[in-house]
């Protein structure tokens, strides 16, 4: 037992020293520069059993040792339907990190594993409604996802690439079907890699998304298989090798938008035209 809490002390110990500038402060930085969390706040943390939500909820274990201010957390396991062996994984790693997490079950991935068309959207939209509404239930106003620096990238990369618009991850927003619930990314400016060091140096194995496509992106010959996602990171990575300012500054372009520079753009689901103001356009 003595060791078990050891192994604990020391994965903490590497979150707020090895890994403080890489993992730390930027999850500091968030949450004060999109101000995530506000005094009484009562947050479910999410946790997928994946090495992000993982880490999200030791970032927020953390939080609640030093934060000046009161709020709750919840941390939660919403289990789709998990095979024994990954279920049996998360159990561990609950364990070894000393996460107190409520267990939900669902048959998410019974429905979605068995539809034809758009599966992955389907599972996506069932986990998120399933979150909000198990969150609600157990009094919470937040729910806090571990979508990192990398996934905001990909996203508006996939975006522009696949469905012809440009548009990302926000940091936070608010839940259109359930009022008074608003989602947050704590880990937006935390890089994937870091992660990835963090759970190595620690010898931490965590589970991926676990379902039937999953497997079929293992055993593709390429590695990708039907994975937009895993594409889109592959082409990143390589651009990085040549410039290895490209994630920077495919971040940089989110907030750095010249509207005056783009043929349209959609405000509140209404389109608009640069020729509605082409008048006042200087050529600069």
């Amino acid at each position: 037992m003595a060791k078990e809490l050891d192994r604990t002390l020391e994965i903490e110990r590497t979150i707020i020293k090895n890994y403080r500038p890489k993992l730390w402060a930027p999850f500091i930085k968030a949450l004060k520069e999109f101000e995530l969390i506000k005094e009484n706040d009562h947050i479910c943390v999410c946790i997928s059993g994946g090495k992000d939500s993982m880490l999200l909820a030791k970032l927020f274990q953390e939080l609640k040792k030093h934060s000046d201010f009161s709020f709750d957390v919840t941390y939660m396991v919403m289990n789709p339907g998990y095979n024994k062996e990954n279920l049996d994984m998360i159990l561990k790693n609950l364990d070894i990190l000393k996460i107190d997490a409520v267990i939900k079950e669902t048959n998410i991935f019974e429905i979605a594993n068995n539809t034809i068309k758009n599966p992955c959207y389907l599972c996506a939209r069932m986990r998120r409604g399933a979150l909000y509404r198990l969150a609600k239930d157990m009094g919470c106003n937040k729910i806090a996802l571990g979508h990192h620096f990398d996934d905001v990238i990909e996203t508006t990369i996939m975006g522009l690439l696949n469905n012809g618009e440009y548009q990302t991850m926000l940091p936070k927003l608010h839940s259109d079907n359930y009022k008074g619930m608003e989602l947050i990314r704590p880990m937006y400016f935390i890089r994937e890699k870091d992660i990835i060091n963090w759970a190595n140096k620690n010898n931490l194995e965590f589970i991926r998304c676990a379902c039937r496509f999953t497997d079929e992106f293992k055993n593709s010959a390429d590695h990708i298989g039907q994975s937009k996602r895993q594409e889109t990171k592959m082409l990143i990575k390589e651009l990085e090798l040549k410039n290895p300012s490209v994630p920077k500054n495919i971040y940089k372009g989110l907030i750095n938008v010249n509207i005056n520079k783009l043929l349209g753009y959609k405000s509140n689901g209404e389109i608009h035209s640069f020729l509605e103001h082409y008048s006042d356009i200087l050529d600069d």
